[in-house]
């Protein structure tokens, strides 16, 4: 392709993505449509592309956000159903790929392990782990579209006595594909949307499937069609397509201004949803009537409310207790109820981290995105030249990845024009006294605020405040000021390599 380099020749881009999840294919998909002169590569460290969607092997694994929004905006979703299983999602991540020739700038089993950014030469020095051979790329800029999960290490959960079950053991994060659960009796611990799916699915096949959970969560059911799919057959395609999606980004975000707003209507009208389809012998508290707000911790989506369907055909059931130690054959609870298990999964959470687990440094020098601040959601503190991809969590994720990709590219343009060669947010210490802190990440959920020490930080005002919405942030990615806080370079040229014809 014009203007893009063979990535196995080749190891100096303008701009290197690291990660072939949606978040780097999407961002790839900017990179060569708004700036085509412009050199990248994508830097995989798995054997395929799909990120999440290729780690996740659990059954039943799926979006908990509508495909409507999750998808692409370029190459919509283009399916009835607004939730999708994994292997859907891959599959529609890899043909977004091929259709627009991002796939051959993918350098699979590339795994980014340190950047070091050269305050003498304004780029990026990169190591990488390619295959096990040891490999160095260099980038004027670097966009990590790697999310926020640890895909090596999950959560950590102190579960008294784990270590006596002669059964199995499983977290989801690593599950065997061979795992034959026909017919066994299962205990998945927690009750977060990993629980909420696998629930129903195992439920087809094992003998009993029990979710045991120390509080419940909010369960919303949604039927997995589109509501307004007669419109289908009157407008243009392309036209329709943009008319869900917008439909969907408006009323989701009316549902969560709904429930802030009105937290007590929220719960009653969440209850009536939940209750009418309960068994009669499970109640709905203590099992399904959380301590907090809605959306104080995101809400867990129920498609064609799967996961009642299993609790009444009498196969999978509710517990809300604590354990008081897992024994040889199951678990005992404080209330003293035992369950007992073939099989124990561990569905307690998920681990954070930025850039991958990759080693950041700036002049040599180690840099920890815990203690900055992020800039307007999309670049850190102290960092030239990167920019880390994070979506929202009260919406798709995709949505605050596409901003970010968007605001990157004109970024790149605006550097280009001015004859930069470098930006770096900065925070000035007469401002810093001022600023009070708040979270990155508007959840209390357990395994958010563990990870308050490795994500970057959010202010209360300026350029640092922390992402809100969709809306707000795609009219700043496309005209936002990239001036407030930030200091740039002067230099010959942006781009490292020549334009090509």
């Amino acid at each position: 392709m014009p203007g893009h380099a063979n990535g196995q020749s080749e190891r100096r881009f303008d701009v290197i993505i690291v990660g072939a999840g949606i978040s780097g294919i999407n961002a790839a998909y900017r990179v060569q449509d708004q700036l085509p002169g412009f050199s990248y590569a994508i830097l995989e460290a798995r054997p395929d592309h799909g990120g999440t969607w290729d780690l996740f092997k659990y059954p039943g694994i799926r979006s908990d956000s509508d495909l409507f929004t999750f998808g692409f905006a370029f190459n919509p979703w283009h399916h009835s159903n607004p939730i999708a299983e994994g292997s859907a999602i891959k599959s529609y991540i890899g043909e977004t790929a091929r259709k627009y020739g991002i796939d051959k700038h993918i350098l699979y089993k590339h795994k980014l392990t340190s950047a070091d950014w050269s305050n003498e030469e304004h780029v990026w020095n990169l190591s990488v782990d390619a295959d096990g051979e040891d490999k160095r790329y260099t980038a004027r800029f670097v966009i990590f579209g790697t999310g926020y999960y640890n895909y090596t290490e999950p959560l950590q959960a102190t579960i008294p006595g784990l270590d006596n079950f002669t059964g199995q053991v499983i977290h989801p994060q690593f599950w065997p594909e061979d795992l034959d659960y026909t017919g066994k009796k299962i205990v998945i611990i927690g009750s977060g949307a990993t629980a909420i799916t696998l629930l129903p699915n195992l439920a087809e096949k094992a003998a009993r499937v029990t979710m045991l959970q120390r509080s419940p969560t909010y369960i919303l059911s949604l039927p997995n069609r589109s509501a307004n799919r007669w419109l289908s057959y009157i407008l243009p395609s392309a036209a329709y397509q943009r008319l869900q999606r917008a439909v969907w980004i408006i009323t989701t975000r009316i549902f969560f201004l709904f429930c802030q707003r009105f937290p007590t209507f929220s719960r009653w009208i969440l209850k009536k949803n939940v209750s009418r389809q309960l068994p009669k012998h499970i109640q709905y508290d203590p099992h399904f009537a959380p301590r907090y707000n809605p959306w104080d911790q995101r809400l867990c989506v129920c498609p064609d409310g799967d996961f009642f369907k299993s609790l009444r055909a009498g196969k999978a059931d509710v517990k809300t207790d604590t354990i008081k130690t897992v024994t040889k054959k199951g678990i005992t609870l404080n209330s003293g109820e035992t369950l007992d298990a073939d099989i124990i999964i561990t569905a307690t959470g998920l681990q954070l981290q930025l850039a991958g687990g990759a080693t950041l440094s700036v002049g040599g020098q180690k840099y920890e995105p815990g203690a900055k601040y992020m800039w307007n959601g999309v670049m850190l503190q102290d960092l030239p030249n990167a920019s880390f991809i994070i979506g929202y969590t009260n919406a798709s994720w995709t949505l605050g990845s596409d901003a970010t990709a968007q605001f990157v590219t004109r970024l790149l343009k605006t550097l280009e024009e001015r004859k930069l060669i470098a930006a770096t947010p900065r925070l000035k210490p007469a401002e810093q006294e001022g600023l009070e802190e708040r979270p990155l990440l508007n959840l209390n959920s357990t395994y958010v605020t563990v990870a308050q020490r490795v994500l970057p930080r959010a202010g209360n005002k300026g350029p640092w405040q922390p992402r809100d919405h969709y809306h707000k942030d795609i009219k700043f990615a496309l005209k936002g000021d990239v001036n407030e806080g930030m200091e740039f370079v002067q230099g010959p040229s942006l781009r490292l390599r020549p334009k090509q014809s």
